[in-house]
């Protein structure tokens, strides 16, 4: 497994997946979470756990990490998925937080998890910690959280934490395409030094949508890794749109509606009568359906030299 990454994109579809694994950088990982692929399906390209690490193995030597992994990150018992996770992936986000808000019984559930899973594959790496927008850590929590691990678990398992997950105050808008939140450097400085201090890698999520100076002023402050996901998404989305006719939008923005997959990135007074903008963002869920008197062979090109050309813009901000 490679130490050098510095951007995890979440494999939302099979275009993503093949535009990373030909990019041939240790710069690049993927990060699939559970509602993507688990060991019994996922909306991206039918695969499982199992198939997906294959299929990216057999091509490269990209880090594979399973994104929010805990309980009710999924739609299946969170120890069904961990026995998949650890012996197809190389490093497992334990993250209990959507469940429990309360420190002590998050603590207590990433310690348990993070057992189990040891028992299974000892040499399987770690992240720990969750985002913003599932719960907030303060500082002094983190650097608890960390201490309580340290002492809660032998030094082996403590080893295998490679990455704390650090906050920043930020989130995202898939609507409007945009980082959202007010950007708390001083968070962000002061949660990477507890991160050094205990010898661990920072990662934050939530890194699409931003510019070149906002990428690089994480770096510069010796930010490890950056987490993104819909924005490479979207891009491939309106790719399919702009070579759309009105009757496949229409038929596709049906497909998407039915889907309520939007319902978990809108407010309450969303139009949900502007086409484009619903198939923006939930689209990337309903690849598998699109319409089928699309030419994906004419557009295959497009997608990817798109996805790419991103890819190559966050490699140059490094």
């Amino acid at each position: 497994m490679n130490n050098q990454v510095k951007y995890f994109i979440c494999p939302m579809s099979k275009n993503i997946v093949d535009s990373v694994i030909e990019m041939d950088t240790p710069i690049l990982g993927l990060l699939p979470s559970l509602r993507q692929i688990d060991y019994n399906g996922g909306y991206v390209n039918n695969w499982n756990t199992e198939t997906f690490y294959r299929y990216v193995k057999e091509k490269s030597n990209i880090t594979i990490q399973r994104d929010h992994g805990g309980i009710k990150q999924g739609y299946n018992n969170e120890y069904d998925s961990f026995k998949y996770d650890a012996e197809y992936t190389d490093i497992i986000h334990i993250d209990p937080w959507k469940y429990y808000s309360n420190f002590k019984n998050g603590l207590e559930e990433t310690i348990r998890n993070i057992n189990y899973i040891y028992n299974i594959n000892p040499k399987i790496k770690y992240e720990v910690g969750t985002e913003e927008a599932i719960r907030r850590f303060s500082l002094n929590e983190l650097v608890e959280l960390i201490n309580e691990l340290k002492i809660n678990l032998t030094s082996l398992q403590f080893d295998n934490i490679q990455y704390i997950c650090i906050q920043s105050g930020v989130g995202l808008d898939l609507i409007n395409r945009k980082n959202t939140g007010t950007f708390n450097i001083e968070k962000l400085k002061s949660m990477i030094d507890v991160c050094k201090k205990f010898d661990k890698k920072s990662k934050e999520h939530n890194g699409d949508y931003l510019n070149k100076d906002e990428i690089q002023i994480r770096f510069d402050n010796k930010l490890n890794t950056l987490n993104i996901g819909p924005e490479i998404a979207q891009i491939e989305t309106k790719t399919y749109l702009d070579f759309m006719n009105k009757n496949e939008i229409d038929e596709f923005y049906q497909i998407c509606l039915n889907s309520e997959k939007w319902k978990k990135w809108v407010p309450l007074n969303y139009d949900i009568t502007n086409k484009e903008s619903l198939i923006m963002v939930c689209g990337h869920y309903n690849f598998n359906n699109l319409p089928k008197t699309i030419n994906l062979n004419d557009i295959q090109y497009e997608v990817k030299l798109r996805l790419k050309n991103k890819l190559k813009e966050l490699i140059n901000y490094v």
